[in-house]
This record gives structure tokens, C-alpha cells and sequence, in this order.
């Protein structure tokens, strides 16, 4: 998550274990929180406390007449910069106006007006990738649905060497050179070793499924990794939408939104760098059933931010963490119900009050953690790493 002068280095070391290796087959769920963590008779805050120190800023806040649907708020940094990319359109989710925009800061506070990455009003539907960058090249991913939005689409990719002057859209392609079948989910980033590790939703239809790749561009050389989805009615599977992280073991943990509604995360695991994984299985981590974002800390500590609700309310917005990546039990309140909510001042398809699709980057000793208010205002909440420290 956190980047330095060498390409893709990570903020934490991983034991890995031997390339190569299968999967173990499902022993229990990969990662449990202990219990009591949340109270759920609290649904405000869940009797969860803040963060020492943190802040909120607003990257961006429609005006009437203005785009007036925000969401899918990506973070990255490259070179002295923070970026921030989503996508906005002027009233309904996912209409056909749709467009990808960003907006970079100095110091992740101050945020000038979005610049347009991908215009809307393209035959088909273009949302947000999500970012990548070996240091040198700034990479903005692009999802393209041709159709239906349940039917998938596929993923693009422009660079840029200054945030500033893009290439033309070019598909992101696979080990075997040809085009990737999938739109590519927006937690992407590396192992220590440079690997860089993410998902694809495959045609047809949108099946999760982890892919890695070594080219350090992260545009070519996608591989698929073996994973068993669960069982799933129609062409849409239940894990959706994944983040992942490192556990201290050096397996890899990805977790999933449920679309079977259970109100928890899926998660499953991989011992041998993404090639292999374990079939998903459910944990005990509450959920909204909506996607949400996990990493590491400088230290290896693990994190996972989502709204732990437990029903379809996103609210709150928390931050839990694991030491060792397999028990979580620290939690911490980012943004909570009642006052801290503001009203929602615009109508629009599929929009409702709550904290929408958190993703989220460690960048100059923050954690930043990037999400939509009510799918209006997008809004970062910076949490010192200090403020973590037990």
C-alpha cells in the first residue's frame, strides 16, 4: 500500500511460502474477529471510539447543476502527489452520462476541482478501475460495459507521466497477450516482491476471480488464479467486489461482498502468491453488502474498512484490524450516524444515506481512506498511523 523511491515496495515484510504450492483446502474461515468487538444495539457507532487525531476533508461536493452522483472514490499516490479518481454523473447511478473523473493534492487536504479523465456519453457505460504506478507511469484503469451492466464488460487502461497528459485507451491484456475478459476490481497493489495482486470480474456475466501479474506496469501478463466460486444462480457470482491483504503466516487473504445477503464477508485464502486460492467461506465480519477495502499497515498489521453493520444501513464507516492478519480485534469509528451524517440533498437513482464504497492507501505515516457521503460528496478521512499505535 505505501509507496517508496523503489518500484512497488511495500511498507511491511512477507515470509512468503514456497511458490508453487496449492492451497490448503478450507480448514476454518481465514480470519474471525473476536468477540464483542461491535455493538450492535449502538448502530450509530456501534460503540466504537475514534481515532486520535484523525480529520475528514471533502474532496469534492456537487453543486445544483453539477454532477450530482459520486462514487467508487479511488486513492493512489504518485510522485509528491495524492491522487483521488471516481466516477460522477449528473443524477442516477450507472446513467449513460457517466463519466471518470480525478482531482491530485500536495498534502491530501486540499483538492482542486475534478479534471475530466474519460468523458461520458460513449456508446456504452465507462466507471472507474481503480490506479497503479511502478513510479514512473501513473496507470488509471477504465471499465467498460458494452451492455448491461449485469452482462460485464472488460478493462482498460491509460498512462500518463504527469497526471496531466494520458495515452489513448488500451486493453489490459493477459499472460497469453490476448485481452483480459473481465473489468478489473480497484484494489490493486503488491506483494513485497513486486507481484501485484488484484481481481477480475469475468464474462459472462461478473464472476470475482483473482488474477496477478509480474510485469510491474500492471498492464500486461495478467494471470488467472484457481479459485472455486461458490455455488451461484445466474450469471452474476456471490463474491463480488474484493479487496485483499497479508496475513503474518505470509498467506494472502482476499474478502468478498456476499450477494446471497448474509450480511458478512467472504473471504478466502492463497499460500503460494495468488496462484491458488481456497473455495470462499463466510466469516464472522459484519457487512453492509457493499464493497469495501483491505491492506496492510507499515508493520504488517492488517486492516479491513467497511461499514460492519450487519444489515443493508452503511453506516458506520470503521476500521478494524488484525496484528497477525487472522484474529481482528481492534476497531475504531472513521464516521458515524446522526449528526456526522449530513441529509441527502439530491435525488438519483440507487442513491441512500451512508458511507459508499471506502478504498483506501497509506501514504506519508496516514492511512487515508477514501469514500462517497450519501453518493454525493466525496470525502477522505485522514487517520494518523499514530493514532493506531496500542
Amino acid at each position: 500500500m505505501r509507496f517508496s523511491s523503489l518500484p512497488f515496495a511495500c511498507a511491511f515484510l512477507v515470509s512468503l511460502l514456497p511458490s508453487g504450492r496449492l492451497a490448503a483446502q478450507n480448514a476454518g474461515p481465514p480470519l474471525r474477529i473476536a468477540p464483542g468487538l461491535f455493538d450492535p444495539a449502538r448502530p450509530d457507532d456501534l460503540g466504537l471510539a475514534p481515532v486520535p487525531g484523525a480529520q475528514t476533508v471533502t474532496i469534492h461536493q456537487p453543486r445544483p447543476g453539477t454532477g450530482q452522483y459520486n462514487n467508487g472514490v479511488v486513492l493512489l499516490p504518485f510522485k509528491g502527489q495524492l491522487y483521488a479518481q471516481w466516477q460522477s454523473s449528473a443524477v442516477d447511478e450507472d446513467a449513460p452520462d457517466t463519466r471518470v473523473v480525478y482531482s491530485r493534492s500536495d498534502d491530501g487536504t486540499r483538492w482542486p476541482a475534478p479534471t475530466v479523465l474519460v468523458p461520458g456519453g460513449s456508446p456504452g457505460l465507462r466507471t472507474g478501475g481503480g490506479w497503479w504506478t511502478d513510479g514512473k507511469m501513473l496507470v488509471a484503469y477504465i471499465n467498460v460495459w458494452p451492455g448491461e451492466i449485469k452482462s460485464g464488460g472488460h478493462a482498460e487502461f491509460m498512462t500518463s507521466p504527469d497526471g496531466e497528459h494520458w495515452s489513448k485507451p488500451q486493453r489490459v491484456l493477459g499472460r497469453d497477450g490476448a485481452p483480459v475478459n473481465g473489468l478489473i476490481e480497484q484494489d490493486v497493489h503488491a506483494l513485497a516482491d513486486g507481484r501485484i495482486i488484484t481481481a477480475f470480474h469475468l464474462q459472462p456475466g461478473l464472476v470475482a476471480t483473482p488474477f496477478y501479474t509480474d510485469d510491474p506496469t500492471g498492464t500486461t501478463g495478467w494471470t488467472k488464479g484457481r479459485m472455486e466460486n461458490l455455488p451461484h444462480a445466474g450469471a452474476q457470482s456471490r463474491e463480488l467486489e474484493p479487496g485483499w491483504f497479508v496475513r503474518h503466516d505470509g498467506s494472502l487473504v482476499m474478502v468478498f461482498r456476499d450477494q446471497q445477503a448474509s450480511f458478512r464477508l467472504l473471504a478466502a485464502e492463497s499460500s503460494d502468491r495468488g496462484a491458488t486460492w481456497t473455495t470462499p467461506i463466510l466469516t464472522d465480519m459484519p457487512d453492509s453488502r457493499a464493497k469495501q477495502s483491505a491492506g496492510n499497515l507499515p508493520g504488517g498489521t492488517a486492516f479491513l474498512v467497511n461499514e460492519p453493520s450487519g444489515n443493508p444501513i452503511r453506516i458506520p464507516l470503521a476500521l478494524t484490524l488484525g496484528h497477525d492478519g487472522r484474529i481482528f480485534d481492534r476497531a475504531f469509528v472513521l464516521r458515524c450516524g446522526g449528526a456526522d451524517l449530513p441529509p441527502l440533498r439530491y435525488p438519483g437513482k440507487y442513491k441512500r444515506p451512508g458511507y459508499h464504497y471506502p478504498k483506501s492507501v497509506v501514504w506519508n505515516e496516514r492511512l487515508y481512506v477514501a469514500y462517497a457521503t450519501n453518493k454525493e460528496d466525496v470525502q477522505v478521512t485522514i487517520i494518523p498511523l499514530a493514532g493506531l499505535a496500542k
